[in-house]
C-alpha cells in the first residue's frame, strides 16, 4: 500500500516506495529513415530523436514502430507519448500505411494521448486532423530558418521571441486544423508549429533532433534537386545561433506536463 511518500507528478508515474519510478515511455512511430548515402555516418532517425530527449534530463525511455516498414500500429490508449518522425514521403502519396496512420492520429487525438509530429508528423497531424498539406510553390527549406513565436502554451512560457531551427522540406501545412493554434511561424513557413485544443498534441515544422553536422550533409544532398543558390543559403545559414536545444526543452515539457 502506498504510504504518505509522495507521488511525483512528472516524468514518471508513482509507484510504492518499494518499486523504482518507471520513465515515461515514448513510442517513436518512425515514417521514414536518413537518406542511405548518409545512413553509415549518422545512423538512423531513431536515435537522433533519442538524443535529443536524452538532452532535456526528463529521463525518458523508448519504443519503436517502424510503420513505413509495414510494422502495425498499436492502440494509441495504451501508450504513454507519441512522437511521429520526418519522411521523404508526402501525404498526397499512395502508400498502405498513410490511412492506417491518419487513423491512428485520429484516435490518439480523442484519446488525448501526448503525440508530437516533426516535418512530415507535422504535416500528417494537420491533414489527418482537418487541415490541408501540400507541396509549397516555395520551394525547398533547408539549413536554418528562423521562426517568430507567435503564442506560448504553458510548456514554452519561457520562449524568446524567435526560434532558429533546421529544417528540410518542399511540402507545408498551408491552412491548419481549426482544433490547430500557430505558435511558430515564419515568412517561409507561415504555419511551422501547430498546439492543438486538446491540449495533449504538438507539431512542428523544423527539426530540433538534428545535428548541425546532419543539417549541413542534408543540405549539400540537395544540391542538383534543389537550386545552388538555395542550398549555398542553408550552408551559410548554421552560422546562425540554434535553438534546437530549447526547442527540444520545451518539447520534454509538453511531454512531462501531460
Amino acid at each position: 500500500m502506498v504510504d504518505s511518500v509522495s507521488c511525483i507528478v512528472d516524468s514518471f508515474r508513482c509507484h510504492s516506495p518499494a518499486q523504482e519510478l518507471v520513465p515515461m515511455k515514448l513510442t517513436i512511430i518512425q515514417t521514414g529513415d536518413v537518406p542511405q548515402p548518409l545512413r553509415q555516418k549518422f545512423g538512423p532517425y531513431r536515435k537522433m530523436f533519442e538524443a535529443m530527449f536524452d538532452g532535456t534530463g526528463q529521463g525518458f525511455s523508448y519504443d519503436l514502430v517502424a510503420v513505413s516498414d509495414g510494422a502495425p500500429l498499436p492502440d494509441p490508449g495504451q501508450l504513454q507519448g507519441i512522437v511521429i518522425t520526418g519522411s521523404a514521403a508526402g501525404v498526397y502519396d499512395q502508400l498502405p500505411w498513410l490511412d492506417p496512420l491518419r487513423a491512428f492520429i485520429r484516435n490518439a487525438y480523442g484519446q488525448r494521448t501526448p503525440m508530437l509530429g516533426v516535418c512530415f508528423g507535422h504535416q500528417i497531424m494537420a491533414d489527418a486532423l482537418g487541415g490541408d498539406v501540400r507541396k509549397s510553390d516555395k520551394g525547398w527549406g533547408l539549413g536554418r530558418h528562423t521562426y517568430g513565436v507567435k503564442a506560448k502554451p504553458d510548456f514554452m512560457r519561457t520562449a524568446p521571441a524567435a526560434l532558429a531551427v533546421a529544417c528540410s522540406h518542399q511540402d507545408q501545412v498551408i491552412v491548419p486544423p481549426r482544433e490547430a493554434e500557430v505558435i511558430l511561424a515564419s515568412d517561409f513557413t507561415p504555419n511551422a508549429g501547430l498546439a492543438y485544443r486538446n491540449g495533449a498534441a504538438l507539431s512542428v515544422q523544423p527539426h530540433p533532433e538534428f545535428a548541425d553536422d546532419y543539417t549541413l550533409a542534408l543540405a549539400e544532398l540537395r544540391r542538383g534537386k534543389a537550386p545552388d543558390a538555395v542550398v549555398d543559403k542553408a550552408v551559410a545559414s548554421i552560422a546562425t545561433a540554434s535553438h534546437s536545444k530549447d526547442m527540444a526543452g520545451y518539447i520534454g515539457q509538453f511531454f512531462v506536463g501531460r
